[in-house]
């Protein structure tokens, strides 16, 4: 029975993802969890209490996977800047993977406080390495310039989640291209 319950909170974490990932946020309904699962409205109350429930869970599985990717991508870089550079292309190789696509939408979605800091937890370590790698850059403010950093990264995210008409190769290598001499150009000062 254990095993059979958690097989329908996958199924329906992963309707939860498509729907996330096809619709945004406004398409995270419990009609179209039940539609999507085959399970009865009622049966979706049974394993989340609301909308904010599901995307606390979706935020606590997926992201943290996410995160450990793009972290293990920095720590398999030698230089400060490979790290850097790491850091904006491991997060743009994974915009088209569904747990990638879901993760964007519910950030750019009203989430409840749980929700956030279960974003803000999962994203402090990869700041933390950020910042390091910045440091070692000669940054004066390096939290500030990682902040700014992810703007740029969450930019090329979105244009390459519009299907822009550059190749998202083309997108990514620009992001990192401005990332990189950004840093280092005030790094330099």
């Amino acid at each position: 029975m254990a095993e059979h319950r958690t097989m329908q909170r996958g199924a329906l974490l992963d309707a939860a993802r498509t729907l996330l990932s096809e619709g945004g946020t406004d398409a995270l309904t419990f009609p179209a969890l039940a539609e999507r699962t085959g399970l009865a409205r009622s049966s979706v109350y049974e394993y989340f209490r609301s909308r904010a429930a599901v995307v606390e869970e979706l935020c606590a599985v997926d992201f943290p996977v996410w995160a450990a990717e793009v972290e293990a991508a920095m720590e398999r870089a030698d230089t400060a800047d490979g790290k850097i550079e790491a850091y904006v292309r491991q997060q743009l190789a994974l915009v088209g993977d569904r747990r990638h696509r879901a993760v964007v939408a519910i950030s750019a979605g009203e989430l409840d406080a749980g929700a956030r800091e279960k974003i803000r937890a999962a994203h402090g370590g990869l700041i933390a390495m950020v910042v390091e790698a910045l440091g070692e850059l000669g940054h004066q403010q390096p939290r500030l310039t990682a902040m700014l950093l992810q703007g740029v990264g969450d930019a090329a995210v979105r244009r390459i989640e519009l299907g822009a008409a550059e190749d998202p190769g083309r997108i990514t290598d620009e992001a990192v291209a401005m990332a990189l001499c950004g840093v280092r150009g005030r790094a330099a000062d």
